[in-house]
């Protein structure tokens, strides 16, 4: 399994982990259990996948005795070797193929009390979430509602890279133009933006998605082999992480020359408007649910209502897609250090759709937006 350095400063990451077994005791857990993922690269600053040999971080509750303990596979150490492990007060335990790493989970989940309440990471593959059910015995729970409520607030670091991350893809929808011409399929147009999201600073193009005329109207269409038109309009959504593992997501629509749909620059605006007003919106203290009705208002009132398919915005920092969620029912105060993107659309099947979505910020006494990409309708020379 290749690992991946952050580079975190190891004072960062002890207060993470620190913040982190104090939320574990405040939700009555005896341990978090977490294998890799964005949770891992959270607490420990390395990514990477598990597969069927077990790679864990035990994690004991704030109030024993017990330091935390890395379990890995022995084949699989040297690609955790930039983990700081002795500065953070970590112990490193490996284990070869014939032993049982479940077992060994268990043996250290009891060095202070049997353990009768741990949480095991949301994305733990089931091939060791079972096992470890039966190894640890008590009730085992998901970590995600422990870790997010850290997670939601970011540091001064991750707003750095989220920046960074929202200027990278800044710098990719500005060439637009050396991409996105009529008579290109959009599997085309797309490899070259995938190329020029690493270009520009990412570590790979998570996702591009080039929605033309009706496919613009399938919010998560990805790329097909239709041809791009003259007068299509084009929904361009992409975003990717950074070496450091940050996410950017920016959406913008563009138009090859004139749209050759009459209604698209009066209904286009209604989608401005709506996701500024959105914007606006967003303040410490204002709830995820009064952005989401923020962005609906005038796309309702405009009579596009039911052509507003999803849900405003959602978190982002290690993952894509994380919380906090804006959207109708979600009653959580904004605080500032959160992080989602804006993104209301409008999508009139058979015909086109459009969306504008930028990332932003919440901050002390408002918002800000690490996206500076204009909002208006991009019109491309044909």
């Amino acid at each position: 399994m290749a690992t991946v350095s952050l580079q975190q400063d190891a004072s960062v990451l002890s207060a993470r982990l620190g913040r982190a077994a104090e939320a574990a005791a405040r939700a009555d857990l005896d341990a978090l259990l977490i294998t890799p993922g964005s949770d891992l690269r959270y607490l420990l600053g390395v990514g990477g996948e598990s597969f069927e040999r077990l790679s864990a971080l035990v994690l004991p509750a704030a109030g024993g005795s017990a330091p935390p303990v890395l379990v890995l596979p022995k084949l699989e150490a040297p690609g955790y070797a930039a983990v700081p492990a002795e500065q953070l007060g970590v112990e490193v335990t490996t284990w070869v193929d014939g032993q049982d790493p479940h077992g060994l989970v268990a043996d250290l989940l009891r060095r202070d009390r049997t353990p009768s309440r741990v949480a095991v990471a949301d994305v733990m593959p089931a091939l060791h979430a079972l096992p470890l059910r039966s190894a640890v015995g008590g009730e085992q729970v998901l970590a995600g509602p422990v870790l997010r409520e850290l997670r939601m607030r970011k540091d001064a670091a991750e707003i750095e890279q989220l920046r960074a991350a929202g200027a990278a893809i800044d710098r990719v929808h500005a060439r637009m133009g050396e991409f996105l011409r009529a008579g290109r399929t959009e599997a085309e147009v797309g490899a070259d933006i995938a190329a020029a999201i690493v270009e520009e600073g990412h570590a790979e193009a998570e996702f591009v998605i080039v929605g033309s005329a009706a496919n613009g109207a399938s919010p998560h269409h990805a790329v097909s082999d239709r041809v791009i038109e003259r007068g299509d309009v084009v929904v361009v959504d992409i975003g990717g992480p950074l070496p450091s593992g940050y996410n950017s997501d920016c959406t913008r629509t563009y138009a090859v020359g004139e749209p050759a749909q009459p209604d698209v620059r009066e209904t286009y605006a209604v989608l401005q408007a709506a996701q500024e007003a959105a914007v606006r919106a967003v303040r410490p203290g204002a709830t995820a649910e009064s952005i989401d009705a923020a962005a609906r208002e005038p796309i309702a009132a405009a009579g596009f209502g039911r052509e507003f398919i999803h849900r405003t915005g959602h978190g982002i920092g290690l993952d894509v897609h994380e919380e906090p969620y804006i959207v109708g029912g979600n009653e959580m105060p904004l605080e500032p250090g959160m992080a989602f993107s804006v993104e209301p659309g409008i999508y009139q099947q058979g015909r086109w759709g459009a969306r504008i979505e930028d990332i932003v910020l919440v901050t002390e006494d408002g918002v800000d937006s690490v996206n500076e990409r204009p909002h208006e309708l991009v019109v491309l020379a044909e």
